[in-house]
């Protein structure tokens, strides 16, 4: 947990810009019967719907830097991670000299799916452009990817069907590049001090004994 607070106190550098990482799923349904308003302006959904399959969110952003990055796809495996942090993350900021990259501890987002995406030698330099944080185990809320996902779910997804990945990818698109032109930011105010006063149920005891006794 302190080392990813440890992290979000760093200055703004631009040679080691700080990007969180995180992931979704969502499921796509299209509804049988329009939603219509009635008399008293309620809105009435049935609730019948057909399943279209589900697809996979995946955003990145860099709160220090008030920018975000979302797509869309059909899967969310070791590869479809590596093409990811590649083409979204990796690919932006090809003048830094690491990206420090937040994320949780899935079983997708090591090294190792680096290899299974491009050649060892591509792999490797991709490798070497990133310096990994993890979030503790149950500590997700340290992601700040993770508010932005909840910031997309609220202001753009909702609860609404959305029945195809076009619409989904559409959808999430426009709501991107809003945010982005907005330049919204996250303003992350939990220190490493918090942590020691307010958590100190999650750090480890000590029992110190007497050499004497």
């Amino acid at each position: 947990m302190e080392d990813v607070l440890k992290v979000y106190a760093r200055p703004y550098d631009e040679r080691y810009p700080v990007v969180c990482m995180d992931e979704a799923s969502r499921q796509l349904l299209e509804a049988i019967r329009k939603p219509f308003v009635d008399s008293h302006a309620v809105t009435h959904i049935d609730h019948e719907y057909i399943r279209h399959g589900q697809q996979s969110i995946f955003l990145a952003t860099e709160p220090l830097g008030q920018w975000r990055t979302v797509t869309v796809a059909d899967r969310r495996t070791a590869v479809d991670w590596a093409h990811f942090v590649t083409e979204q993350v990796i690919d932006r900021y090809p003048n830094a000299t690491k990206i420090v990259l937040v994320m949780d501890n899935l079983n997708t987002h090591k090294l190792a799916s680096f290899y299974e995406a491009y050649p060892p030698d591509e792999a490797s330099q991709l490798c070497d452009r990133l310096e990994i944080h993890y979030t503790p185990k149950h500590g997700s809320w340290l992601n700040m990817a993770e508010i932005e996902l909840s910031v997309l779910q609220n202001q753009c997804l909702g609860e609404r069907r959305i029945p195809s990945k076009e619409q989904l990818t559409d959808e999430v698109t426009a709501w991107t590049s809003s945010r982005n032109r907005e330049q919204r930011g996250v303003r992350w105010h939990f220190t490493t001090k918090d942590a020691r006063t307010k958590l100190l149920s999650l750090y480890p005891k000590i029992e110190l004994h007497d050499p004497l006794v």
